[in-house]
Formats: C-alpha cells, structure tokens, sequence
C-alpha cells in the first residue's frame, strides 16, 4: 500500500503548495497520517506547532514556514517554540523540531535575541528526548537549536547549517566559499554536528520511527523492548581474519550479535574508527560502542573520543546498556594529536564511562594495548561484565614495541626480535592471563558471547518481551494498569 503522506511531495520530492502552506506538509509527511493537531495556529508568525502521533506514539512538533519573512524567528513565533517544549516535558513525550530559518529577526533587534535566549534554555533544561530535522538552510540562533539535540537529520541536499553564511564570511574574512562547502550535510556529519542524513521526506519519517523504537520519551525512562528475533546466521567470530594484522569491519560482528542481524549506525561520518550504534538483544535496545579496525587500524583518536564520550553520555541518559566490542591497538600516536588535546579528549570518554550508570558490558574481539584498554571500558573503570574471545591480547602494549624496550641490549647483541616477541606474546599478553588475574571476567566462544550478554541484561534488571508481557498480564489479572515500556 502506497504512504499517503508522499502525496504531498512531488515526484522530484518537492513540496506541493497546499492551503497549508509547505511547513504544514512538512510536518504531515514526518508523522502518522491525519495525527496532527495545531496549536498557537492564529498566533502564526512563521511558526506551526502541535501535538501529532508516530506509529501511535504521542509526541510535539513545531517548524519554520520558509515563505513568511524568511523563516525569521520574532518573539511571538519564539513562544510557540519554547511553550511547545515546554508542553512535551511537562508531558514526557519526545519533541521534534524542524527549523528552517535565516536566524533571528532583524526587524525585531532583542526581541529576536532575547526569543532564541528562551528556546535555547528550555532546550537545556529539558529531559525529553529532543529530534531535529533541517530541510534547508539555518543560520545564526537556528543552527544551535539543532546542536542542542539529542539527534539531528539533514534532510535532502539543500540541508544547510552554519552560524554565518558565505555572505558574511566572505565580508569578515575574505574567503570565497559557498553554502554546500560551507554547511552542507558532508560537512556536519563528518564532523558529528548532525548524525544522520535523509534523501526525501519518507526516509526521514521512517528513521523517525527507527529512532524512536530504540529510545524512551524521557531521560531515565524505559527502554522500549520488542519481540526477541535471531541474530544473523553464522559465527560472529568468523569475521575476524586468521592473519591479526588484517582488517575487518566491526560492524559484521555487531550484525553478528544484534536481534535480526539490525542495528543503526549513528553519526557514521564522524570519526569513523569508532562505530557507534543502536541494536537489539533479545528485543532490548542497546547502544555498541566498537572500535573500527577498518579505519586507522581501531586506534582512538582526538574525534573517536570525542564521539565515544557524546554516545556513552546519549545511552546512559536514556537508559540504554552499552555494549562495548574492543579491538585497538592503543591511541593514535603523533604530534597532531598531542597538539590536538588527545589527552583531554581521550579523559572526556574515560569520564563518560566511568560515571555511566547504565549496564555496561565489554567484549575483547581480538587485542586491547595501554590506556585503550583502560578507555574502552575496562573492569577497573566499571564494566560489569568483561568478556573476551579466545586468542585476544590485552597488555601494555604489542609484543615488538614492549621487547624492544625490555629486550633492548639482547636485540643489541643480535637476539632474534621475532623470538622473543612471540615469547613476550606467549607470557605476557594471552587473554588467559589476564582471565586469570581477574581482570576479564571470562573467555567465551564468540557463538556464546550473544547468550551471554543477553543473560547479563536481565541479571542487571532490563526486562525481556516476555518478562514484560508476564508483568502486564499479571498486572492486569490484579486490576493495575500495566507496565509502562516506552
């Protein structure tokens, strides 16, 4: 069956000019068909705001209407954004947010400033989830709003987001650049402003929904579970190449441990040898966080810390357990680094996980050297289970930098450095070793690891399907409202 929502687009994905206007339609094509309600409708100016539905879930929704006065924001449509915020909160239902906007209205001085001062606080102090999509260009107060999401979607190539535009760069600096180079979505997902990007306005309302089967409405609610389904086929562990100096790609595993064989890739642009994604286990959403040997062979960088600590710090809000897949040879080693505050960055994600109180569980696929191995969810910073597979490596760092320091005046004299790193391996950085002395928890077969980490789930209190449909129907036997799951 056709979405009835698409009928409001042109077939290039353009809007239709209804009696609506196009920031009307825009509203009806993210949400269930028929859903919304308006509200503050007579007060207007440039804004349209209202309760709607997403696959029956209730949530609030406001968006700029390009055509009155340029998406402007005045301090009448400044109050319907802030009281719409304002509305979900009290209510505890997720708020999506759709500027469009060239910034704050110069007709208006203050008044603009002080309406942008207003949206920008109850953005902070709110603890519903908090969605943006950008449908085309905003500048000044407009680009921060999205910022202060949780999760931001660039819609369709016209998408656009920068504090000045070429205009005023071009006046300030002298530098001839043009909006796409500028703010384009190339530029905000490489560099984690915005986190996903939407061909047409279906696509985004489908990763709406996806998003919104993974998170609860407010910070510390629950989770929403779903029915258990069976990862994909096959032994996760049979992505890892024989030869431990090739690559692979991290996310095969996750699609090897994930309900479905499902997850969804959050700000895969960004710092791309950390992946970071929402997934099921046993129909419980967890967030993974994974290094990616794909990319700069999994070591972390200034940006993969950067993105490591946003996600820890995005889950634990939310309440979603992390799932921590460790394969990384240590931190990237360089003068740019160093110059780049590796140091503080890398502290910010070793602070996200030492203070998250969201279950945490760690599995080390194949090496894990340094403070990497602290970083990465280590026992001592928290995990609650760490796990690993047969044949990782864990220790200061590899067998051929460690016997070089060691083993210096023997290499000297001629001793076979191959020798006596293979010995160095042997004694020094098996994962039995560490198992040993307590400081992994256990050596599993990666078809186990799956098992496992479920059973960890519902150990740390996180309900499966079937325990909630358990609670509910007992709940309703004794004549009590039912558990709330989302």
């Amino acid at each position: 069956m056709s979405d009835p929502r698409r009928a409001l687009f042109e077939g290039d994905g353009s809007y239709i000019t209804t009696g609506h206007g196009r920031a009307r339609a825009r509203i009806e094509a993210l949400v269930d068909p028929g859903s919304f309600r308006p509200w503050r409708s007579a007060v207007g100016d440039g804004v349209i705001a209202g309760f709607a539905r997403v696959r029956g879930r209730p949530l609030c929704i406001w968006t700029q209407d390009r055509s009155y006065k340029g998406g402007s924001l005045g301090a009448a449509g400044g109050e319907t954004i802030v009281r719409t915020i304002r509305i979900a909160n009290r209510a505890g239902v997720p708020v999506v947010g759709c500027p469009h906007s060239g910034g704050a209205r110069l007709q208006e001085g203050v008044a603009a400033l002080s309406a942008y001062g207003a949206i920008f606080r109850e953005q902070a102090r709110a603890s519903v989830l908090q969605l943006t999509v950008i449908a085309g260009p905003c500048a000044g107060g407009a680009a921060y709003s999205p910022a202060l999401a949780e999760l931001v979607v660039m819609l369709g190539s016209n998408a656009r987001l920068f504090l000045t535009g070429p205009e005023v760069v071009e006046r300030v600096t002298r530098e001839s650049i043009d909006a796409e180079a500028l703010g384009g979505p190339r530029v905000q997902t490489r560099n984690g402003v915005a986190h996903f990007t939407a061909a047409e306005e279906h696509d985004a309302a489908e990763l709406l929904r996806e998003l919104l089967g993974y998170l609860p409405s407010v910070a510390g609610g629950t989770p929403p579970v779903a029915a258990a389904t069976d990862p994909l086929p096959g032994d996760p562990g049979a992505w890892l190449p024989a030869n431990k100096r090739e690559v692979y790609d991290v996310r095969d595993v996750i699609r090897g441990l994930a309900d479905g064989g499902r997850h969804l890739e959050v700000a895969g642009r960004w710092a791309r040898n950390m992946v970071t994604s929402f997934a099921r286990l046993g129909g419980m959403p967890v967030g993974f966080i994974c290094n990616q040997p794909r990319y700069l062979g999994g070591t972390i960088d200034c940006a993969a810390s950067e993105k490591g600590a946003w996600f820890v710090n995005l889950c634990d809000r939310f309440g979603l357990p992390l799932v921590v897949l460790v394969d990384t040879p240590g931190f990237l080693p360089g003068r740019n680094q160093e110059a780049a505050g590796v140091i503080r960055h890398g502290a910010s994600l070793l602070r996200a996980f030492g203070r998250a109180t969201t279950p945490k569980l760690t599995v080390t696929l194949r090496q894990a050297y340094g403070g990497a191995h602290i970083v990465m969810n280590s026992r001592d910073l928290g995990a609650d289970l760490t796990l690993a597979w047969p044949g990782a490596w864990v220790g200061i760092m590899g067998a051929r930098q460690a016997v070089a320091i060691t083993e210096r005046r023997a290499i000297a004299a001629g001793a076979d450095v191959d020798a006596l790193a293979a010995a160095y391996e042997e004694t020094k950085l098996k994962v039995d070793g560490a198992a040993c002395g307590g400081f992994v928890d256990e050596v599993v077969a990666p078809r186990e690891t799956r098992a496992r980490l479920i059973e960890a789930l519902e150990l740390f209190g996180l309900q499966s399907p079937a325990q909630v449909q358990e609670v509910t129907d007992r709940s309703r036997m004794n004549g009590k409202s039912g558990l709330r799951v989302a």
